[in-house]
Formats: structure tokens, C-alpha cells, sequence
């Protein structure tokens, strides 16, 4: 992500700031700006969810804000403090789709973009009906659950899993949302089917056996994580997550000064995955001997082979075409 300055006092300021910590001036992200700006407009949700966004003329909510469907009984404190840890993430995600261009249509039906945040149901017996987290025909369901830091963390400990966040989980989610509508029934889909695997293959059967038996023992060798071994889909959503938390954190890297000095660089518009790839190496390398000084696991836990990469320039191509035509917030 970019680096941010107050417009009254240029102190920097980061992406959640809703004021300057050193003159007091209130201030607000506006999307098709890319940049904070002395609030006008906020979004409706300023208050109930700490959403820092500005909203259009004629508009109630943010540019982010407005793909909520569902939202948690905000009654209770539990379920306001975790929505707002999740609008958070989201909003960290819309910055990179609306960096990127890439449709972000609205609505109530498909191919809208919409997302519920629910609770367990609790059974007046005690028992618990679950949320599953997933994407289904636009919508992206996420439990609220996973806004809580040690229920996420126990979570990420019983599944065995390296890397567990909420914008992880939602650049994962988004990462099917993009693949109905940029690889789906396109001439794209031998490339995919060569890459990650014909997805005609039993999602549900998929799953099970992933379940039940785990990865195969050389799956690093083809995917980025284990889970992306389970199906064609899941491999691509979680490719597609992995190159956003890539661009995303080299956006970062750049902004202060970690990249090769005199060179200018934007992973947003990177010519291909290569280049990106070249420049993250040394960064992941750099922060990952930072965590293990202060006695931290490794930030980023990942292997990059032939064919993750392959996988990684695939998303790249994708992307690149909504960049070049757009700035800012697309809804079609």
C-alpha cells in the first residue's frame, strides 16, 4: 500500500486514520482519489464500524461499504468489535481492486458483489448452526468469528495452517468471485485447465478427500499452499490471494524505501509476474530474518516454484487489461 499524508500538516498518516495524530484534523480516504483528503462526505458506517471512507455525492455508503448485504446484530459489543476488524480488511481489499480497476458491480443479483457477515445461530438447546465462510454466484459470506484475533489464531492452529487473516480470507473469496467473471466460460479456460487443473472434476468429492487425507506429500512442488491442492478452484482463489498479499506488501516495501535504491516501481502495473517475483524474493527474505530477530515466526512461509509462478503471471494477465481503462471504483 501507499503511504499517506495529512492534507493539513503532511504528517504521514496510515490507511485507517479517521484524524492526524499530530495537528487533529480530521481526515478521510476517498477511492478515486487514492488519497487522504479532509473529509467531506463520510460513509455511513464512520461510526458503527470505524469505516474512515468518503462517499460520492448523493451516496450513504462507501465505495466499499455498499456491497454489504448482511451485516451482525451491532446490539451487541462482541459483534460491533469484530465488524469493524473485518470492514477493515474488506477496505483493504477494495484498495487493491480499485488499483487494479477490476469490476466491482452492485446490486441484488449476479453478478453484483455482495457480502454477509453472520453469526453462529445458537439453537435454544445450546447447540451451534454454524457460518461456513465461502462465495457462492457473487455473494461472500464471512463468519464473524474470524474477526476475533485468538478464535482466528486457535482456527489457523487446529487446521494446520501457516498464514491465517482476514484479508486473507476475503482476497481468497474475492479470488472466486474473479474467477466466474474473468475465466469462466472465456477463452482463458484451456490456459487455466493447463495451470491449475480442469475444475469440471467433483468440487464436493474434492474437498472430502482433501478432509479426510490431507495434501499430496509434493505439494509444494505445484501450489502455493497446501489447501491449493485440494481443487482447481481453491488453487486458483488461493493463487489469486497470494499474488494481492505480493503486490500489496511490495506496494509497501517500495513506499519505504526497502526496494533497489534510484528505481521506480509499481507492482500494481508490473509488466509481468517475473518482475514482481524479482523484486518480493529479496523483501521476503529481508522481513522474515526482521520476525526471527525478535523471536517472531517467518512473515511470509511460502515456497515459490516453476509452477506456482506460472500460476502467479497467469493472474497477472488477467489482471492487467482492467488497469489500462479504468481509475478508481468500476461497478459494471
Amino acid at each position: 500500500m501507499k503511504r499517506f499524508s495529512c492534507p493539513s500538516c503532511g504528517n504521514e498518516v496510515h490507511f485507517d486514520n479517521a484524524a492526524c495524530v499530530v495537528c487533529g484534523s480530521a481526515l478521510g480516504y476517498l477511492p478515486s482519489a487514492f488519497d487522504m483528503v479532509t473529509p467531506v462526505h463520510p460513509c455511513a458506517n464512520a461510526e458503527p464500524a470505524g469505516c474512515n471512507w468518503l462517499v460520492e455525492d448523493g451516496e450513504l455508503f462507501c465505495a466499499a461499504c455498499r456491497h454489504n448485504r448482511t451485516v451482525p446484530d451491532l446490539s451487541n459489543d462482541e459483534n460491533r468489535t469484530r465488524w469493524a476488524a473485518i470492514e477493515l480488511a474488506k477496505r483493504q481489499l477494495f484498495y487493491s481492486l480499485h488499483r487494479w480497476g477490476l469490476p466491482t458491480p452492485v446490486g441484488d443479483a449476479p453478478p453484483a458483489l455482495v457480502f454477509d457477515f453472520l453469526a453462529d445461530e445458537i439453537a435454544k438447546d445450546g447447540s451451534a448452526k454454524p457460518v461456513l465462510t465461502g462465495h457462492a454466484n457473487g455473494l461472500i459470506t464471512l463468519n464473524i468469528a474470524e474477526g476475533d484475533d485468538a478464535e482466528r489464531e486457535a482456527r489457523r492452529a487446529a487446521m494446520g495452517e501457516p498464514y491465517r487473516t482476514l484479508v486473507g480470507h476475503l482476497r481468497h473469496e474475492i479470488g472466486h468471485f474473479y474467477w466466474d467473471r474473468l475465466v469462466r466460460d472465456s477463452a482463458q479456460t484451456d490456459r487455466f485447465r493447463a495451470l491449475f487443473g480442469d475444475e469440471r472434476a467433483d468440487y464436493g468429492e474434492a474437498l472430502k478427500r482433501h478432509y479426510e487425507n490431507g495434501p499430496p506429500a509434493d505439494w509444494r512442488q505445484n501450489h502455493i499452499t497446501a489447501y491449493a491442492a485440494a481443487h482447481p478452484w481453491e488453487d486458483f482463489a488461493e493463487t489469486w490471494a497470494h499474488w494481492t498479499h505480493m503486490v500489496d506488501g511490495l506496494e509497501t516495501a517500495w513506499a519505504y524505501d526497502m526496494g533497489q535504491p534510484g528505481v521506480r516501481f509499481d507492482p500494481y502495473g508490473a509488466p509481468d509476474a517475473q518482475s514482481v517475483i524479482d523484486a518480493w524474493v529479496p523483501v521476503s527474505i529481508a522481513v522474515n530474518a526482521i520476525n526471527r530477530s525478535l523471536g517472531q515466526p517467518d512473515l511470509y512461509p511460502f515456497v515459490l516454484s516453476a509452477p506456482v509462478m506460472d500460476k502467479l503471471d497467469f493472474i497477472r494477465d488477467l489482471i492487467a487489461p482492467h488497469r489500462s481503462t479504468t481509475n478508481g471504483p468500476t461497478t459494471n
